[in-house]
């Protein structure tokens, strides 16, 4: 559940970012950096290649990550493939 929420959260903000300006990174709260699972989903999020991560914390989402988002009906949809 925690998780699902801190995945929203992050995807929510990368969207508002993407639509101000594709180019333009969003630098996470050092909270969320502190937080394994939220390090973890960046991780996953960028090795499928749905973000670019221009250092440690600082992201953006890629042409191909935004297009999926704003395809699916949820932010979920970017959920772990276990």
């Amino acid at each position: 559940m925690l998780e699902n929420a801190i995945r929203e959260s992050l995807l929510s903000g990368l969207a508002e970012r993407y639509e101000e300006d594709p180019g333009q990174f969003l630098e996470l709260p050092k909270q969320t950096l502190a937080s394994a699972m939220a390090r973890e989903i960046v991780a996953t999020l960028r090795n499928e290649g749905y973000v670019e991560e221009e250092v440690r914390g600082v992201i953006r989402f890629t042409e191909r990550g935004y297009k999926i988002y704003k395809k699916m009906a949820s932010p979920t949809a970017f959920a772990y493939k276990n």
